[in-house]
Order: structure tokens, then sequence, then C-alpha cells
């Protein structure tokens, strides 16, 4: 390749840009179902599936919320290359591949090969391979552009027009305020147009040859901001699934990685990281999803849950009042006829259960007496929130509505928070054990509505005590009833009869869309399939699903889920979304993506690791210095073997047989198995 050095004053001066192709309209969310992401936040990449950026809707390189690079047009030949492939390879990189014909080309077969290799750090790799039997030479060229616009203005459409460039170095810069951004080309361009924000070379292939131009996206600031210590998580290669079923070993590489990458880390304190909760739009901390995530995380290490719940202990509300105690958050929505919920409260009723299960799984003393704290006034917050009837009501939009799916976070808490106290020697166990039992003999007499077909409970009562008879995924968590010790689970808020009843509705072809759990049924008003919380299925109450029904013995209706889910990662490549649509599935069909859905997800992600987690029903009780199992006796996938998992901070390995036997291959020498 020809690699003079740029020319002193070409293009130089800052000249008119190139239009803007049409995108959304303003306020109208561009469509990423479609798109190749790369994340390795805070870098980020949004691709079209032919790989040239072009500037059209959420298209380019980001990195801390900003745009830096919103077009990157490659031409060869005086020709746009062929797109032939584009896919994402990692969490973080992606690979697009096209061919180029030529005038030479005597018939169809293409003479050049195009390979760009993107990766979400801010750099692009670019190779041409030449299979023409003679020398070739022809021009390069890459057309950049930018208008260093936030990640929400982009969202919004409102990114503004493309700023002017200057040449910079071997490459190309734009300045905006106080943002700037400078693409560097190595090998140097022959040429540089600042104009129309061009790179030029002047490339010479000897036969089956080939040359790279590797592109580097800067900014002022580190892709990565430096801090103490290794990730929170192992790596997909140090923590790996086998068995007969090959989907399980691809499901759980993706969601680590996948988990991986969405970790950013807390500025005032850069030794604490914690889940973003997806790409595109939510690349900041969402508490209520932070914390789900290191909850399903926790076989993998207890050192997510710790760090997460660190940096929520910092944000809770402080001083008098009633708000004293409650981690804030955004209001969320609930589908179409329930208010707004507070993910806040969700996260304040999430903080002592994470912490009380972290502790099973190994997390070491210190740092739970160093977070037991903060638990306690996130359940003196809930004592002093809970109504004379002993239901946690909504505050704002919804005041004196009582959701179900609340009550069960709020039960879920109290049982735990008691064995939390009571196990660390704080007061006020009892006084919790005995507020959870009224609210379950509360929720028991006024949550259940009948009917013919065997009855359900009710979604929520509105604040003049009606019952509100939606049938909704959210039900599952009325099955996710937290782990106490010696592998037990906690009381849930339904007894026996009626939870067998709602193993029947969540199996049932209502709820059930071979796919996943829909967030509302199919015949209940409001049903949208593409409806978030009113149709569409939530990778995580899939999960939360599939584990609530094997914990309470109804295995032939947690394995339909749980298929129904895997064959939904096999089409989306073992990565998971958030959500997808309600459609039911048929015979040779594929789950259809909801257009506006982040993927990554880490709630989806860390989903994939409970579902495959659920078949060996590790419950560990790591201060008795105990393992219990209770893995899916029908052995649904086959034999399955889980490796470098951790519990006490030590390795473990678990097998399931085909015959759904449970089997500890590797654990700390003073762990027991038990339960």
């Amino acid at each position: 390749m020809s690699s003079t050095p740029l020319r002193a004053g070409i293009g130089s001066a800052p000249g008119p840009v190139p239009p803007r192709p049409p995108g959304p309209a303003p306020g109208e969310l561009p469509a990423v179902h479609a798109a190749v992401v790369c994340v390795a936040l805070p870098g980020l990449v949004v691709s079209p599936e032919h790989g040239q950026l072009t500037g059209y809707g959420l298209e380019g390189f980001y990195q801390h919320g900003r745009r830096l690079l919103s077009r990157c047009q490659l031409r060869v030949a005086g020709r746009d290359p062929i797109a032939v492939q584009g896919r994402s390879i990692s969490a973080g990189r992606a690979r697009f591949l096209a061919v180029v014909r030529t005038a030479a080309d005597g018939g169809p077969d293409p003479g050049i090969s195009v390979e760009r290799l993107r990766h979400a750090d801010g750099t692009e790799r670019i190779t041409l391979t030449s299979s023409a039997g003679r020398p070739m030479r022809f021009p390069v060229e890459i057309a950049l552009g930018t208008d260093l616009a936030d990640l929400g203005a982009v969202a919004a459409g409102r990114a503004g027009p493309e700023l002017p460039a200057t040449v910079h170095d071997s490459g190309m810069r734009w300045t905006s305020g106080g943002a700037h951004c400078a693409v560097t080309a190595q090998p140097p361009p022959t040429d540089a147009l600042a104009s129309a924000g061009v790179l030029r070379w002047a490339v010479e292939l000897p036969p089956g040859g080939s040359c790279t131009i590797q592109l580097h996206i800067r900014t002022g600031r580190p892709v990565r901001p430096p801090g103490p210590g290794a990730s929170p998580l192992p790596s997909a290669q140090e923590a790996r699934a086998e068995g007969d079923d090959p989907r399980v070993a691809a499901l759980l590489a993706c969601s680590i990685d996948d988990l991986r990458a969405l970790l950013i880390r807390d500025p005032a304190y850069p030794a604490d990281l914690y889940a973003a909760a997806g790409v595109p739009w939510r690349c900041g901390m969402a508490p209520a999803e932070a914390l789900w995530a290191a909850r399903m995380a926790l076989p993998l290490s207890t050192r997510l849950a710790a760090t997460t719940l660190r940096a929520l202990a910092r944000t809770q509300l402080a001083g008098p009042g009633a708000e004293s105690g409650r981690i804030p958050g955004p209001l969320r929505d609930a589908g179409p006829f329930l208010p707004p919920g507070c993910t806040g409260v969700e996260a304040t009723l999430a903080f002592p259960v994470v912490l009380a299960e972290a502790r099973r799984w190994g997390l070491p003393e210190p740092e739970v007496s160093e977070l037991l704290p903060a638990a306690e006034r996130c359940l003196s917050w809930l004592a002093a929130a809970l109504g004379a009837d002993g239901y946690l009501a909504e505050s704002g939009p919804g005041a004196g509505l009582v959701r179900a799916e609340t009550q069960a976070h709020a039960h879920r808490a109290a049982v735990l928070g008691a064995d939390l106290l009571r196990e660390c020697g704080r007061p006020g166990a009892d006084a919790w054990l005995t507020r959870a039992g009224a609210l379950r003999d509360r929720f028991r007499a006024e949550f259940w509505v009948d009917d013919v077909g065997g009855g359900r409970p009710a979604a929520a009562r509105t604040a003049d005590g009606r019952p509100m008879p939606l049938l909704g995924g959210g039900a599952a968590h009325l099955l996710d009833t937290g782990l106490l010790g010696g592998g037990r689970l906690a009381p849930g808020l339904l007894d026996k009869v009626r939870t067998e009843q709602l193993a029947r509705l969540l199996s049932g072809p209502a709820l059930d869309s071979g796919w996943g759990l829909r967030g509302l049924a199919v015949k209940e008003p409001g049903y949208n399939p593409f409806g978030h919380r009113a149709g569409a299925v939530r990778v995580h109450e899939s999960a939360v699903a599939v584990a609530g029904l094997a914990g309470a013995g109804y295995q032939k209706e947690a394995v339909a889920l749980l298929r129904g889910v895997l064959a939904a990662a096999e089409a989306f490549g073992h990565r998971l979304p958030e959500m997808y649509a309600g459609e039911q599935r048929t015979a040779g069909g594929a789950p259809v993506p909801h257009p506006a859905a982040c993927r990554p997800a880490a709630v989806a992600a860390a989903a994939g690791i409970q579902l495959l987690t659920t078949l060996a029903g590790v419950r560990p009780d790591v201060p008795a210095g105990s393992v219990a199992l209770h893995p899916l006796r029908s052995a649904p996938l086959g034999e399955v073997r889980l490796a470098g998992l951790s519990v006490g901070g030590e390795p473990f390995t678990v097998r399931v047989s085909r015959l759904g036997v449970g089997m500890v291959e590797q654990a700390a020498a003073w762990l027991q198995l038990g339960g």
C-alpha cells in the first residue's frame, strides 16, 4: 500500500458537510432490533447489518454516552462494497464481510473481499484481500462524520447536523463546545479532504495479497476507566457449561460475555462495579435491575452482588422522614391498566434479599457486616411504609393501589430480612416474621379471585379494596420466595392449592407463548404482543417462573417454559433481548423481535445464567458449610455439566446425569452435601 504522509494543508479548512440521511421523527424511538450492537461499556457501537455507518438513527461509535462517530462509509475502487454478512462475534466485537467487483473482473466472481472488524473500544480494522491472479491498484476512501451528540438526543431524534472536520495528525478531528473526537488511521492516508471528511489511500495488492487499514476513534477520556481489582464475574472460559444439548454451552458463554460487557464503575468508587440496565437505551444504573442481575449471577460469584449493594447503599435516602432508607429510582411502565411503579421501592425491597442470599452463597462475613446497616435501613423504611392493613401500597401516581407483585417483594424482604437479622445477631427478626405472617394471611384471604377455571391471583387491589383480576406474567414473582438456610426455600404468599393453580395458569396457552412467559394473558383486555408488561415476553419474568415452578415442585411446567426460552435464545444467537413479542410459537416459526428492546440487557443476560443453574438446583448454605442439590429430575436437556461456578469463594462443578441425578464434581473440602 502507498502510505505517503498527509500533504500539509490539504483540506485543512473546515467546509460544508454532506446532509444527514433522514431518520426517525423527533421523539420517535429508533428501531434497533436489526442492528449489530457491540458493547464494552462505556464503549458502544451500533451498526446496520451491512456495516456501513451512514448516520441514520442510532448508528455510530459511542463512548461515555456521546456519539463520537456517526458516519464511516467505505468505498473501494470507486464502488460501495457489496455486503454479504454482518454479525456479532462477541459482546464487544462485530465482523462485517463484503466483496467488490471491479471493471477488470471478467465474470460474476468478485476479485476483492473486505473484512471489517469493529470493536466497542473505538477501533476498526479493515482488511482488503485480492483473489486476482494479477497485481491490482485501486483507490480506497473512507468518509467520516459526526455530530458529537449525546445518546439521549440521538434517541429522541434531536442529534443536530454533522460538524465540520479539520485534518488532524493522520486523520480527522471534530470539536463542539467542550467535546471533541479524533479519528486516526494507520497507515496514514495518502490524502485527506476535511470538507467531505474523506481519507484516501492508493492501494497496490500483489496477486493474492492483502492490506489492512486500522482506525482509532478517541476522545480525551479512557474507554474503560481504570479501577482496582479484576472483574467481579468470571470469564466465559472460566465458567463453562457442556452437555448433550449444545445450546447450554452457547447460552452460558454468551450470557456471561454480555453481562461482563455491561459492567460499569461507580465514578466516585472505582472498585465497585455494577451492571448497567442494557444497551442502547439504558447505559447507566437501574437500581432494581442491577440487583436482580447480581442475584441471578450469584452462582458465578458473590462479588457482583457485593459491589452492587455497596454502590446502592451510598444512594439510600437519609435523614428523618418517611422516605429515610429508601433507595431512589425512576418510575416504570406497568401495563395498560396499572399506574407506573417505582423501581426504587423494588430495589429497596430487593436489597436485604440479595444480601441474605449472597451470604448463603459465601459472601464473606466482614462484607455482610459492612452492608448490614444498609439492609436494616431498607427494612426500617418498609416497616414505616406498611399500612395499617399490613400491605405496602403505592404512592405517587397510583396512591393507595396495592400490587400483588409488590407484596411478593415485600414478603420476601421480610422473611429473608428476618433470617439475616437472626443469624447476624441483630434485633428485630421476630417482629419481621410476625409482619410476614400477617401479610401472608391477609393476602391469601383478599388477593384471590375465584372463577370457573379454578381462580387466579389478583394483579392488584384498588384503594377502595376492589380486586383487579388481570392475569399476567408478574404473577410469577409469587413463586419467587427466596433461599433460607439448609437449602430450604422460604414460604410464599400462596398456599399449596393456589400455588398449583398458579402453576397451571403460568404453563397454560394464555400465558406461555411457546417462547416464554407473556407479560399479559392473550384474552385479557389491552393485550398487545409487543406491549412491555402488556403481552411481550420478558426474559427475566420467564426465568423467575422457571425457577419458581421448579422450586415448588412443578417441574413439568417449569420445563415447558425453559424449553421455550432456550429455543428463543438459539434464534437470537444466544444473546437474549430484554423482551420480544408474545406471538404464539408455530412449527417452523421464530420469535419476533421487539424493535425497541435492549440487547444485551443485564436481566436477560443474567436470566440465561439462572435458567441453566436451575437445571442443577444448587442451594448452598456456606455459613453452615453445606450445599444441597435439587436438579430437574426429568433431565430435560440430557446430561448437563456446569463448571467454574463458585460456592464459598471456591470453584464448584456440578453434573446432572441423564437420569436427573445431581453430582458434585468439585467443591471446597469443607463443604458437605446435604439437604
